[in-house]
């Protein structure tokens, strides 16, 4: 629905001109809201294009038939061939086919039952069903109480740096070229420390150019503390290739003095003219600084959804889908006449909705729990039977003690909204 549209369903069912201007500006900071969250979405996706092709945020409930598709970006689009309004409702599982890896699928849900992240990699399947190597970087997104509301993934094709990997072992070739056109993050370390290769997603990570980075030892663009670190256990790390464990944590220093949070996987690389230690680096300054963003989003919203309504309620649907107030604000008396105790439950709810609007209100409230934030237009009936119409605002929650979260604006005191 445009703006125009409900500009003319305010006029016609506001009381007066304070009441439009009210509802109007309640409307337009909401639509402020949604298109500056959509560019800053889209800023976080140009931010990390180095590292990821795609975004999927999906709902937390990991039941059958799993949790449902929120959002895709333009990535997934391109990296899948399946269009956003496609996959939007449906699970990350009509991606899988024959040849995913049931073990990984496995180890990924018991990460993400325990609420912690997960990074791994399987064959997926796009729409015309050819197969490409998926790798997913999972992440819990948190509301403001520290629940898990979603999951993001970060998803990248490593197809063809499959293919060119498998090349490489079996021929050794020079790296040079695939290193260039690679959306991996990559420096090539030698036996004394020497970095001998830092490709271009590595020199704009850390600000140097090529040519000034194989001047320079790996610990040198840390700062001083972990590169003295690094450097006196270097040689024993050489040794073992990196072995002791599969992934390292570093703080590498931007060119500016900027610290840089990382995550390396190492593994021993041999060359035609010597061994390296081939360094494919993830970025986890930026990864946080994504949640972060995307938390503080969540947080927005939540401002706005909680000011310019006359009473806020929590609901949960019960096993039928019919509607219980798990709690309701205290303004609820100064509106309706009813206290919070007398609207609780689904008894509580049949008091307040007029009898003529319910269908419409529990139909409203289904398709929120389905996931979609929405508003509507329906009628309360006050303690002393006054007609009382309203635009509900609504957007689902999912938390142990409810689903539901709302905010009522009373829209007209006088007339009533057509059912």
């Amino acid at each position: 629905m445009d703006i125009f549209k409900v500009m003319q369903i305010i006029k016609a069912n506001a009381k007066d001109e304070t009441s439009v201007e009210a509802l109007k500006d309640l409307v337009e900071s909401i639509i402020e809201e949604r298109d500056r969250s959509r560019k800053e979405l889209k800023l976080l996706e140009s931010a990390i294009r180095n590292d990821y092709d795609s975004i999927v945020i999906t709902e937390l409930d990991l039941e059958k038939p799993g949790p449902k598709i929120v959002y895709v970006n333009d990535g997934f689009e391109r990296m899948t061939g399946y269009k956003k309004e496609e996959v939007l409702g449906k699970t990350p599982r009509i991606l899988q086919g024959p040849k995913t890896d049931r073990a990984t699928l496995d180890r990924l849900r018991d990460s993400l039952i325990e609420g912690k992240s997960f990074f791994g990699q399987t064959i997926n399947y796009r729409k015309d069903g050819s197969e490409f190597v998926n790798q997913w970087d999972i992440h819990p997104l948190v509301n403001h109480d520290g629940k898990i509301t979603h999951w993001v993934s970060y998803q990248h094709d490593i197809t063809e740096r499959k293919r060119v990997e498998q090349s490489l072992v079996d021929s050794k070739i020079e790296m040079d070229d695939f290193y260039e056109t690679s959306k991996r993050t990559i420096v090539d370390i030698s036996s004394d420390g020497s970095i001998r290769f830092a490709n271009k997603s590595f020199q704009e990570l850390i600000g140097f150019e090529k040519e000034e980075l194989t001047q320079m030892k790996v610990w040198e663009v840390m700062p001083d503390k972990h590169g003295s670190l690094l450097e006196a256990r270097f040689k024993e790390l050489w040794q073992q290739d990196f072995s002791s464990q599969p992934d390292y944590r570093f703080i590498l220093q931007h060119k500016s003095g900027l610290p840089i949070q990382i995550e390396a996987s190492i593994k021993p690389l041999e060359l035609k003219e010597e061994k390296v230690m081939r360094m494919e680096i993830s970025n986890i300054s930026l990864r946080k600084k994504v949640l972060k963003t995307l938390y503080q989003r969540n947080q927005d919203f939540n401002r706005i959804f909680n000011t310019k309504s006359d009473f806020k309620y929590g609901i949960a649907l019960n096993q039928e889908k019919n509607p219980e107030f798990k709690w309701v604000s205290d303004d609820v008396l100064k509106i309706t006449g009813y206290t919070r105790d007398e609207c609780r439950g689904y008894d509580g709810w049949k008091l307040l909705i007029h009898p003529e609007d319910q269908d419409k209100a529990r139909e409203h409230l289904k398709k929120v729990d389905d996931g979609r934030s929405r508003c509507a237009e329906y009628r309360l009936i006050k303690k002393d039977g006054e007609v009382l119409p309203v635009m509900d605002y609504a957007k689902p929650v999912k938390l142990p003690t409810f689903d539901i979260k709302g905010a009522v604006v009373v829209v007209d005191k006088e007339s009533e909204i057509t059912p």
